[in-house]
């Protein structure tokens, strides 16, 4: 096994800390479970495609209600 130091934002150490200890595991258990999964969606050979481009747009035609209204009505 390979001892190794990291630098974590306060937050994200914060909430690890309190993950591990909810679990009663270790944070080094965290960080090692965390990274395994992480690395489970990028396997070797895997790489960013250059054939991908943003759709083209198309027009949805005009709003349904006006945009000073828009919170409003998602909280209805």
């Amino acid at each position: 096994m390979v001892k190794t130091q990291v630098q974590i934002p306060d937050l994200l150490f914060r909430d690890a800390k309190r993950l591990a200890a909810e679990n009663e595991m270790s944070f080094a258990e965290v960080v090692r479970r965390g990274l395994e999964e992480i690395i489970r969606h990028h396997p070797p050979g895997r790489s960013r495609s250059d054939k991908w481009s943003l759709p083209e747009a198309f027009d949805l035609g005009q709003p349904l209600a006006p945009e000073d209204e828009w919170t409003t009505l998602s909280h209805d």
